[in-house]
């Protein structure tokens, strides 16, 4: 690989370090890293699917990853959802 993982990780680790806790609205916050291998899974776990038999709606992986990182709205922490994972042309194109 490119290093991409290492990268981010590094970035995470250096932004929480640098977190200030007195100050909430410094640029730096700890940061939570939500992490997902999007090959692992379909294109219908990974972004959400409609059941045209029971014309319901079933959110995927992406969507759950994303309500559970803005959650508490309160806190000044960072959230990153990273989809860690070899690049490919199908699922990048549907983001």
């Amino acid at each position: 690989g490119g290093g991409k993982t290492s990268c981010c990780r590094t970035l995470q680790q250096a932004c929480t370090r640098l977190a200030d806790a007195s100050s909430p609205a410094s640029p730096y916050q700890k940061v939570h890293v939500h992490c997902l291998n999007p090959k692992a899974i379909t294109q219908n776990q990974l972004y959400g699917s409609f059941d045209e038999v029971t014309r319901e709606w079933a959110d995927g992986v992406a969507a759950e990853e994303i309500r559970n990182a803005v959650r508490d709205a309160s806190s000044p922490d960072h959230h990153w959802i990273m989809f860690d994972g070899p690049v490919d042309a199908l699922w990048i194109e549907s983001m």
